[in-house]
């Protein structure tokens, strides 16, 4: 046997339970919308131009921390008003550093109703690197700041550049977590099995997210349009088997903040935005709510 995990079980798609999400849809569409900080001169960040600073040459990548910090101070708003045009709900994963950098952005989601989700303190780190006490810590920091800004503790958790070490979803729940977006294994949420209680893992995507696609595989922005629509043609297609889905949309704003690729957002976002009779457009928070209602056995 390989070593495994032994978080979840595997459960093979025709003998999934069927049901249903809310108002009888079988698609269930969220956002997660990230809005991270990252440290000037140290630490992780993607690139816009790798190697800007001369190929892993000193600090500080000037031209690649400017890009990234587009993103909340001026894309972030654009994709704020595009939310408001459409009337769409978002999960907004957080690094809580944000509040210190750029506290009116965070309030504005938080006026608006999104739920905010914890994604660490800053997006220069990796949690996945630390002892575990130490993690720990991360974790609690991260958790704290959110509570004591949104009066009610984050319940859903994605960590910074997905990196988790094997103690991360006992840490979690541990902490009062009650879902992780960590796992992209399935196209439905799945419980998993910590050493606290049990956690439940939500699908956030690795393909439909502007990250990989845009800065791993240089896709442009009417492609990455035009992926977001497929998937959710062909999902819809697929939930005719009654097996709901859930399909997420992973947007970071120095990104997708960008007007051209702004624009062909829109256009997709749009067409799902049509749709809200036969899916239902929510948060993940929303899911979680909705999988701990159904009766037991009902998710794997």
């Amino acid at each position: 046997m390989l070593p495994s995990h032994g978080r979840y079980a595997y459960h093979p798609w025709p003998q999934r339970p069927e049901y249903r999400w809310p108002g009888g849809a079988r698609l269930a569409v969220y956002l997660g919308l990230n809005l991270e900080h990252f440290a000037f001169g140290e630490g992780l960040g993607a690139e816009l131009a790798p190697g800007a600073n001369g190929g892993g040459g000193p600090q500080p990548d000037v031209l690649n921390y400017a890009w990234r910090d587009y993103g909340n101070r001026v894309g972030a708003w654009r994709v704020l008003e595009l939310l408001e045009e459409l009337a769409l709900p978002a999960t907004v994963l957080l690094n809580s550093a944000m509040y210190d950098y750029a506290p009116e952005l965070v309030a504005a989601h938080r006026a608006r109703g999104d739920e905010i989700a914890g994604h660490g303190r800053s997006n220069s780190e990796r949690q996945s690197t630390l002892p575990e006490a130490e993690e720990r810590a991360l974790i609690a920091e991260a958790t704290l700041a959110i509570a004591r800004r949104e009066g009610v503790a984050p319940r859903g958790w994605l960590s910074p550049w997905i990196a988790e070490s094997r103690a991360t979803p006992d840490l979690l729940a541990e902490a009062g977590y009650r879902y992780t977006l960590n796992w992209c294994a399935d196209d439905q949420p799945i419980w998993m099995s910590t050493r606290a209680s049990r956690l439940l893992a939500i699908p956030y995507p690795q393909e439909v997210n502007d990250i990989p696609a845009i800065v791993a595989r240089k896709d442009g922005a009417a492609q990455f349009a035009e992926m977001i629509l497929d998937d959710f043609a062909e999902r819809l297609r697929q939930v005719r088997d009654g097996k709901p889905q859930v399909m997420g949309i992973a947007l970071h704003p120095y990104l997708i903040g960008q007007p051209y690729r702004l624009r062909a957002l829109r256009r997709a976002l749009a067409t799902i935005a049509a749709a809200r009779e036969e899916v239902w457009i929510t948060t993940a928070g929303g899911i979680l709510e909705h999988v701990a209602s159904l009766p037991e056995g009902t998710v794997p």
